[in-house]
């Protein structure tokens, strides 16, 4: 019977009959261990996973492992990566080619500056240092507090790996090389915000010492803004009940320091309320105009597939506390107008920002950030996976499509913020706390995938 070999095997046997042949060579000169000289001609990475799993290379990663041809190998004593004496196992050397793993523990940034990006090989008798790129892990933006800046204003972008960061390329391809200050454990860097970024917004491009790296499509958006009290999207308002949010009511004065405001904002605490008592729901509510006027469909799915899954498209909105607020109060968003207030349950998501990690802490913001809600999080959606068209098709059901947030005081049960079952209660009181947002808008979440290899 005649078997054909998968090609799916092909790359994990070939470098298993590879370490094979080392192991039959090393045996024999391990054993004439001599202290040639070493020289070394080519790195390749091993990676069974990759399309090309022999890759030559120029650079690794923390984890990796290696394949080093050369000649002098036999005998070899000693392997400094970065000055750190790495393991290697004599089975896997042969006098012109070894394997060796990159030990995490390997220092990057800490390493000293000699010795940094280099591999040095040690026999009896000679030695040789091999100039080669070691990085950490692939970096990674988790987020940016502000996504819809100001030009001229500086905004921080927080990740892993982000270690000394050489250029940012904004939306519209604008490049900054200059102005980037970078933290000594790549979890954040700052720079300023460039002129002439494309409206139709997109990832930023970010390149450090790790490699590049991508942040989700959503910086600078402006096509899927819904509402900014300036113009773009409509503010909806009816009747003359305390809770509704009239355009008198909107504010303009410029406020926030280092990301300031951007025209008009919505106050979710109007001047003329002092306070909210305890214990009460819908102390405020502002909308869009709803019914013939908002279209998600037609606005939005030019740039966000309705076939795209509802964890990769979010509500973003800017938001700034000048004051602190905590324990008590949170912004229920509501996807259509049709609640009553004090809802866990629905098309709605409640955003408690004052309890972390099961505890009340201090909110307040100097300047105006960015909060990103994944649609996924909007408690009818959240159980189980679902599509935008999902919540298009929900939309255009609805006896009232407005789309709006309300300011709600009311108790709040550990449980309905985790999920988890908790017998903790966070009781509301009276609060005069000063909320403000703007940029109410819809943004994808989809990130580009960096290839190293590119």
């Amino acid at each position: 019977m005649k078997y054909i070999l998968n090609k799916k095997y092909w790359a994990p046997i070939a470098i298993l009959s590879m370490m094979v042949f080392s192991m039959l060579f090393t045996s024999c000169d391990n054993n004439d261990s001599n202290g040639k000289a070493i020289a070394i001609t080519k790195v390749f990475l091993e990676d069974v996973n990759s399309t090309v799993p022999d890759r030559e290379v120029s650079f690794a990663r923390l984890g990796q492992t290696l394949r080093i041809e050369g000649s002098g190998f036999a005998g070899l004593k000693k392997v400094y990566i970065n000055g750190y004496s790495t393991y290697f196992n004599v089975v896997f050397v042969s006098d012109n080619s070894m394997l060796i793993s990159v030990s995490a523990d390997t220092p990057i940034l800490g390493a000293d500056p000699s010795v940094r990006n280099t591999i040095r090989f040690v026999n009896d008798s000679n030695e040789t240092t091999f100039k080669f790129e070691i990085r950490s892990g692939k970096p990674a933006i988790t987020s940016i507090s502000n996504t819809m800046p100001n030009p001229g204003e500086t905004i921080f972008v927080a990740g892993t790996g982000l270690t000394e960061v050489s250029k940012v390329v904004f939306p519209g391809n604008v490049e900054v090389t200059s102005g980037i200050t970078s933290s000594e454990d790549g979890e954040t860097f700052s720079v300023v915000v460039p002129n002439g970024i494309s409206d139709l917004g997109g990832s930023i491009y970010v390149e450090t010492s790790n490699g590049g790296v991508y942040s989700a499509k959503y910086f600078n958006f402006k096509k899927g803004l819904l509402l900014n009290f300036d113009g773009q999207g409509s503010h909806g308002y009816w009747g003359t009940s305390t809770s509704m949010i009239q355009p008198a009511d909107l504010e303009s004065a410029t406020i926030g320091i280092g990301n300031t405001s951007q025209g008009k904002y919505v106050p979710h605490r109007p001047a003329r309320i002092a306070s909210f008592d305890a214990a009460k729901n819908r102390c405020s509510e502002v909308w869009t105009a709803g019914n013939g006027v908002d279209n998600w469909r037609a606005q939005l799915t030019p740039y966000i597939p309705a076939t795209t899954p509802l964890d990769k498209v979010a509500f973003q909105f800017d938001m700034l506390v000048p004051d602190i607020w905590q324990q008590s109060g949170f912004l229920k968003i509501c996807m259509i107008n049709n609640f009553n207030g004090g809802e866990w349950a629905g098309a709605c998501y409640n955003y408690v920002p004052w309890i972390v990690d099961g505890k009340a802490v201090a909110v307040q913001t100097t300047k105006w950030i960015t909060v990103t809600i994944p649609l996924n999080k909007f408690y009818s959606w959240s159980k189980a996976a679902f599509t935008f068209e999902t919540v298009l098709a929900f939309r255009e059901a609805a006896t009232y499509q407005n789309f709006g947030i309300y300011f709600e005081n009311s108790d709040v049960k550990l449980s309905n913020v985790t999920g988890n079952a908790s017998e903790v209660e966070f009781l509301s009181k009276a609060t005069s706390v000063k909320v403000y947002t703007d940029n109410w808008r819809i943004v994808p979440l989809d990130t580009p995938v960096y290839n190293d290899f590119n």
